[in-house]
């Protein structure tokens, strides 16, 4: 079915949109929730969050690109359970991320006292919408999707260490980037 068909089904609040949801976006739900967790069952969970936040969220919303409206509450669904579990136990895939974030990122004291986080968000944006597509690609599959190194070269016919070296590039330049726009890091 096609996304305008599910979206018109949750306006109508058709349970059957859920099931069609599922069908066409389970895996992709998952996929994303299972890069950021490492827990089956929390992935699980986390699918099915993904679905009862779309029911609530449709109406009054109507997402344009239903995808990416499904893709953005995963992940926060994911993340937000990733925040719980982490004083519990890690997933160290999704540390190994965090950690090759930390220079380009602003501390959470630093961006509440000079910058609301939209505002920082639009500067990211607009970084990756000024570089070439392939880095912009490799930066999101990376710290948008959560993608491993190894799943990242094999999707894009790259060796590791050439994956490696292009974010490390890119980080530095949206480091850069943010610095030159008044970003404290």
């Amino acid at each position: 079915m096609e996304d305008q068909g599910i979206v018109r089904l949750y306006l109508q609040r058709s349970q059957q949109a859920l099931l069609e949801t599922k069908i066409k976006y389970g895996a992709y739900c998952k996929a994303i929730a299972r890069n950021i967790l490492s827990n089956y069952s929390d992935v699980e969970e986390c699918e099915n969050d993904t679905y009862l936040a779309a029911w609530n969220t449709i109406p009054p919303n109507t997402p344009r690109k239903f995808s990416v409206f499904l893709g953005r509450i995963t992940r926060n669904i994911a993340l937000d359970k990733y925040g719980y579990n982490t004083a519990k136990k890690r997933n160290r895939e999704f540390e190994v991320i965090l950690t090759e974030l930390e220079g380009c990122l602003a501390s959470p004291n630093t961006v509440e006292t000079e910058y609301e986080e939209g505002e920082i968000a639009n500067l990211i944006n607009q970084f990756l919408y000024a570089i070439d597509e392939q880095a912009r690609n490799l930066f999101i599959r990376r710290y948008w999707y959560s993608d491993s190194i190894e799943t990242i070269s094999k999707r894009f016919n790259m060796s590791s260490s050439k994956v490696k070296s292009a974010l490390f590039r890119t980080r530095n330049k949206l480091r850069d980037h943010l610095r030159k726009e008044g970003v404290n890091l």
